[in-house]
């Protein structure tokens, strides 16, 4: 028995797994095709016959061989769509019996149909049938057929904000904002931020967008800070959403990363501004890389939690296509947004190149680990920080008899500073509970009136509950902004859905 031999059958020895399938016998053409595609539409992998489910190799007779090889190569030309190329070898077993091991290649012209057209996935040692309009988008996006920021919405051109698109109208291409709303939609679909029925694409509400959380509220970022170094159901420091445009979220996704860190005074004056513990290019180049290229076709927020040891920024969305952690690490890259990645790299966002992020980041602080959770659909980036004690010892020096006063005043300021932010944010919320009752009763009508006739007015919402007009407009904006209501269509002509 060869080396090679006794690999495959050490390969056997490992049962089956998303990548290694075993069969005793084949002879339905058909159903070998599907699992061919499967293999094909995933990472690729092995079929193994011969083999009994527990790993047993009874084996195949000559004539077995003869007839299976035929059936293989009839089922990868004639029963897959595209057409796949397969290899094929022959393992003689000690009793003179064979074992068929048939490699299906990672495919390359995704997504692959069987005879009936149905698309197959592997889901571990088994295949399942693709059920769902995202994971066809996903084999599609995998395939550079297809692209999460090319989805189509159904917001129109009127929720473009003008200002901010003229701006950059201006700016970039030196050219003046359109005249007529024809014009206007011709230069959107030219520039590949609107699709054929006139309407924005995602691309286009998640940069003009005058308020994008009101077309795809599921496109934000949720931060909080966390005393200490484990998630708590309720207890914070800090919290904040940042919905907007994407240059809007990245402000205030940076702003409240650089609001939580400790500073530094680093032998300047006490009425200096301080020098943060990390870089703040770290986190400029790390939000860049979430909010371009996440995995928009996951209906989900970026998260941004800060503990006392790590910042995590959580993206949703594995790394696509052959991507891995240490190919991140070398400046590799893989663009999963193309449209949105092309107008970062006009200005709209810090940008220094593609693939440079992550290097750039880790040249600055190089305590950076990155988990990629393919089960999760779930991208992690950890920023470690140091220990509060050695931030300060680096600032005073080492803590010598008459300098622990200096290290333990510091160490109180530094709580005082995290004692005083928990306050500030957690006043407010004091007083939403005080007056949490009524708002909710307010807004219940509100909801319910809605539900009952969506055309219903402002004046006609006041004068049923019997508040102001100005406090009906408040609740509205409130449950809008809370995604419980929205407002389909113009002010006049348009209606409410209720979304609660």
């Amino acid at each position: 028995m060869t080396a090679a031999d006794k690999f495959i059958l050490e390969q056997i020895s490992l049962g089956e797994d998303s990548t290694r399938q075993f069969k005793v016998d084949v002879k339905n053409a058909e159903s070998l095709a599907s699992e061919m595609a499967a293999f094909a539409n995933s990472k690729g992998g092995e079929i193994f016959i011969g083999v009994t489910d527990d790993g047993l190799t009874p084996g195949l007779s000559k004539q077995d061989v003869a007839r299976i090889n035929q059936l293989i190569s009839s089922a990868a030309s004639q029963l897959v769509r595209s057409p796949l190329v397969v290899h094929t070898e022959n393992v003689a077993l000690a009793d003179g019996r064979i074992v068929i091991v048939l490699t299906v290649p990672k495919g390359i012209d995704k997504p692959y149909f069987d005879k009936n057209g149905v698309i197959w996935l592997k889901a571990g040692a088994d295949k399942r049938r693709v059920n769902s309009k995202e994971e066809l988008r996903r084999l599609f996006q995998l395939s550079n057929q297809f692209h999460a920021d090319e989805l189509p919405t159904k917001a129109g051109i009127d929720k473009l904000d003008k200002l901010r698109f003229r701006d950059f109208l201006r700016d970039v291409y030196q050219r003046e904002y359109p005249d007529s709303p024809a014009e206007l939609t011709r230069l959107l679909q030219n520039m590949n931020l609107a699709v054929e029925d006139g309407n924005l694409n995602l691309a286009g509400v998640l940069l003009f967008a005058e308020q994008p959380e009101w077309i795809v509220p599921q496109f934000v970022v949720k931060a909080i800070r966390y005393p200490g170094n484990e998630i708590h159901a309720s207890d914070y420091v800090d919290t904040e959403d940042f919905s907007g445009a994407l240059p809007k979220i990245f402000d205030g996704a940076l702003a409240f990363v650089m609001r939580n860190l400790h500073k530094t005074q680093a032998g300047r004056g006490v009425n200096a501004p301080g020098t943060p513990e990390i870089p703040a290019v770290v986190f400029e180049e790390l939000l860049v890389n979430a909010l371009a290229h996440r995995d928009y076709l996951v209906s989900a927020p970026i998260r941004l939690f800060v503990f006392d040891n790590r910042i995590e920024i959580i993206s949703p969305g594995h790394l696509p296509n052959n991507l891995t952690v240490d190919k991140i690490r070398a400046g590799n890259s893989n663009i999963r947004n193309p449209i949105l990645v092309s107008y970062v790299a006009k200005g709209l966002l810090p940008y220094h190149g593609l693939g440079s992020g992550i290097k750039r980041a880790l040249e600055k602080w190089a305590d950076i680990e990155f988990s990629d959770d393919h089960d999760g659909c779930l991208f992690t980036v950890t920023v470690r920080r140091q220990p509060v004690e050695e931030l300060i010892l680096a600032e005073y020096g080492s803590e010598t008899p008459k300098e622990e006063s200096v290290v333990k005043d510091a160490r109180v300021r530094r709580e005082s500073e995290d004692k005083r932010r928990e306050s500030v944010v957690k006043e407010p919320e004091k007083r939403r509970k005080s007056v949490g009752k009524e708002h909710e009763g307010v807004s219940g009508k509100i909801l319910a009136a809605c539900r009952e006739r969506n055309t219903i007015t402002i004046p006609e919402l006041a004068a049923q509950i019997g508040i102001t007009g100005r406090s009906v407009q408040r609740h509205l904006q409130t449950l809008q902004k809370n995604g419980l209501l929205r407002r389909v269509g113009g002010r006049k002509s348009g209606s409410w859905e209720v979304l609660a």
